[in-house]
């Protein structure tokens, strides 16, 4: 990881994190409610999808990165996107964590929600997580109302049957046990681009709109999010399988346990892993003909494939 990303990533991690903690804890809500919703928001996520916002608002705007680190600021601009992203990412944890879902008893080393409140406090925090992000692109403080409409759909069509939604109940039709045999490179894409894509692209367009890009560089900043979110996804696999349970903080090998189609499993380990290389490579070039200083961004590719949980 660059030295300049990992900053960005710190910087961005920190202020996130406040605006989190400082907006979850103001709710008016039954205290069991927002103890379900703190525990499955405040632990210790890599917030990667608040830090996507922030850089592409960083590179459309012309913004020193540098300029993160505080709560003011120019990037107070992004600040409702990126509590939005980091709600509707971790309401979708808690919902896949679920029996009737991928049924994992750990989330980022922890119990998952439903072990820690059971279960129908965790669907319950998860609803509640979902609704409260839409609520933060709706703060006229944040933005124009312009520019909460469009915040909206781009939350919106990355959530919902089109979105992860959709890809959730595609992964579950490739779990039938008819299925798993049958399902080829092109479907498991299908799926992924759906079920974690969509909120990447969503992270990068939302940051671009914050900073009032241009069509031309909002689509390439989608186009870039395509491909990190399949390079993301691909790793995913590659770690279940050469990663430890205390590194991954789930289950490692659930995904095999669970009899899911993997890259790993279609391509094979190292095709896989060249894979991903690919996909970084493909993601690098997209954003290379952009204006500004892409550093940050390429740093985030480079970091989503050279991971290690």
């Amino acid at each position: 990881m660059s030295d300049s990303f990992a900053r960005f990533q710190l910087n961005a991690s920190r202020r996130v994190n406040q605006q989190l903690e400082r907006r979850l804890s103001a709710l008016a809500a039954p205290e069991t409610l927002v103890e379900a919703m703190l525990y499955s928001v405040m632990n210790g996520g890599k917030r990667l999808r608040p830090t996507m916002a922030y850089a592409a608002f960083a590179l459309v705007a012309d913004e020193e990165p540098d300029r993160l680190s505080g709560q003011n600021g120019p990037f107070a601009a992004v600040d409702g996107s990126a509590v939005a992203l980091e709600l509707l990412h971790s309401y979708s944890l808690v919902h896949d964590d679920l029996p009737a879902m991928d049924d994992d008893d750990l989330r980022r080393g922890k119990p998952s929600c439903h072990i820690a409140f059971g279960e129908a406090m965790a669907v319950l925090a998860g609803d509640a997580l979902q609704s409260m992000a839409f609520e933060q692109l709706c703060d006229k403080r944040l933005s124009s109302a312009e520019h909460s409409a469009l915040l909206l759909t781009e939350l919106a069509r990355a959530a919902g049957p089109a979105g992860m939604v959709g890809g959730q109940v595609l992964d579950l039709q490739a779990v039938a046990p008819t299925a798993v045999s049958q399902v080829t490179i092109e479907q498991l894409e299908a799926i992924h681009r759906s079920k974690t894509g969509a909120l990447i692209q969503a992270a990068l367009t939302m940051g671009a709109i914050c900073g009032s890009a241009n069509t031309a560089t909002i689509e390439r900043l989608r186009r870039f999010g395509e491909l990190i979110g399949l390079a993301f996804q691909v790793v995913d696999d590659v770690l279940d399988i050469t990663s430890s349970t205390e590194q991954l903080g789930k289950q490692q090998g659930s995904d095999q346990a669970l009899g899911k189609p993997t890259y790993p499993a279609l391509m094979g380990l190292d095709a896989a892993r060249a894979y991903a290389r690919d996909l970084c490579e493909q993601a690098t070039t997209e954003i290379s003909a952009l204006p500004g200083n892409t550093d940050v961004l390429a740093g985030l590719a480079n970091f989503i494939t050279s991971r290690s949980h």
